[in-house]
């Protein structure tokens, strides 16, 4: 931190994202408020930079022209500040620079996306620069950027950043969600809500009681605790965003205390009894589906967006690459589904993906519509999709299997989240504590295997004892 608030010349170059040379040269030229002191030499004061940034010049200011507009050109800003060369790589090139980096991805269909990099206290700041054509285009929101964060750290006085929040949702849709996560269409949907309660107000109109008040309208329209929870956690993460660049302070939602969801958690596991009854009831495109669900614990998701460059029969394995956490996952194919994808190989091989839409003509959006009718024409209620990844784990641990293959079959990252998939049935619970009754006869199943040997050992001893 400079001394008595005096910034040194390279102090202020980095504060306004340009070279020490700009900024000496418009000391020459008296365009920029500065000091001499003696045994210093050229100092500049906090407090008269503040002004003159927020105030401006009567004429035209040429360091804040070279912010806003990279005409040094390319070539010669990157001999004077481009580090190590641009670096090319798998995923796209990069240009570091000494306050940050700009890099370039390609997208799906080939198009060109620009993003930004830099550190604001240690913390990365990532963001995709929308609407840049080049790499100058870039550069000039890097520079920007930079000299904001420094005018925070610094102390510096600078307009607030004012934002609607509608606003700040397109802003976090497109330089957050489509950025960093899979899901992001259903941030869309979730901001779609947020909207429907905030509308127009700025950020920084937003309090904690306004996000109480949002808890309690969600309730009072039916939404459960655990979706209400999941709106919080999405507003949470736009508001510690929304600090991050500038448009906001502090985070009301930090206030504010979650549901519970202990009571929330739903046991609902299919019976043998239930599960034929529900594949006689579905249609000919769900039947496999829900095949699928119960020998593999794949979600929703993954199974519809199963492709068959995924399934090897050779091996009997499928790779779940959509995954919620992002990480693959390896699933062996048992008898029975190996039969079911065979015959889906068979009639759709030639496609993409492995479960295609009733007319066959591409993949399908969901099967919510046809889940739940199948349901009620085998007279089961209040089941969901999701259940059946429940039964698929309880099924496992009741046969036997540890909780740490169960984990990894579903693609958890903690067996304390496998342990709410897995449920013993009251069947199995009530042998359990009988075995405490004294000179009962003890269940096969839960009789150890012994050798002949010990086995008449143990009915000489039974007889000696009696």
């Amino acid at each position: 931190m400079p001394s008595q608030g005096l910034l040194a010349v390279k102090e202020l170059s980095s504060y306004l994202g340009v070279s020490p040379c700009t900024v000496y040269r418009n000391v020459k030229a008296k365009e920029i408020p500065f000091i001499k002191k003696r045994g210093l030499g050229i100092r500049f004061r906090k407090e008269d930079i503040d002004e003159w940034l927020l105030q401006g010049s009567s004429k035209p200011n040429p360091v804040l022209e070279s912010l806003l507009k990279v005409d040094l050109s390319l070539e010669v800003y990157d001999k004077l500040f481009l580090k190590g060369g641009v670096k090319v790589s798998p995923k796209g090139k990069t240009w570091n620079y000494p306050f940050g980096s700009v890099y370039l991805r390609l997208t799906k269909s080939g198009q060109e996306r620009w993003y930004i990099y830099h550190r604001v206290d240690g913390k990365r700041v990532r963001m995709a620069v929308k609407g840049a054509l080049s790499r100058a285009d870039a550069l000039k929101v890097l520079q920007v950027e930079v000299a904001d964060a420094f005018r925070g750290k610094h102390g510096f006085k600078k307009e607030e950043k004012r934002i609607r929040f509608d606003e700040f949702c397109e802003l976090y849709i497109e330089n957050y969600a489509k950025v960093n996560k899979r899901s992001w269409k259903d941030d869309v949907y979730s901001t779609g809500i947020l909207k429907g309660v905030f509308g127009s107000s700025c950020l920084e109109e937003i309090d904690s009681l306004a996000v109480e008040r949002l808890k309690v309208g969600r309730l009072k329209e039916g939404v459960s605790k655990a979706r209400v929870n999941r709106n919080l956690a999405l507003l949470k993460k736009m508001f510690n965003l929304a600090i991050d660049w500038g448009y906001a302070k502090e985070n009301p939602v930090r206030r504010v205390k979650l549901f519970s969801e202990k009571d929330n958690l739903k046991e609902r596991i299919l019976t043998e009894e239930e599960e034929k009854s529900l594949l006689e009831a579905a249609s000919a495109h769900l039947k496999p589906i829900v095949k699928t669900a119960l020998h593999t614990g794949m979600r929703r998701g993954e199974i519809l967006g199963l492709e068959w460059d995924q399934v090897d029969l050779g091996k009997r394995m499928i790779r779940v690459t959509r995954t919620k956490s992002g990480k693959s996952r390896f699933i062996p194919i048992n008898d029975l589904l190996f039969e079911e994808l065979e015959i889906l190989k068979k009639t759709n091989g030639l496609s993409k993906n492995v479960f295609l839409n009733p007319e066959g003509k591409g993949p399908l959006a969901d099967v919510k519509t046809a889940f739940k009718a199948a349901s009620r024409r085998a007279g089961i209620k209040g089941l969901r999709f999701h259940d059946l990844r429940h039964t698929f784990a309880s099924r496992l641990v009741e046969r036997g299997v540890d909780i740490i293959t169960v984990k990894d079959l579903l693609g958890h990252h903690s067996v304390v989240t496998t342990q709410r998939y897995t449920h013993s049935n009251a069947d199995q619970k009530r042998k359990a504590v009988q075995n405490l009754v004294p000179n009962v006869q003890i269940p096969p199943e839960f009789v150890p295997a012994v050798s002949t040997e010990k086995k008449e050992q143990a009915s000489i001893d039974l007889f000696t004892a009696n």
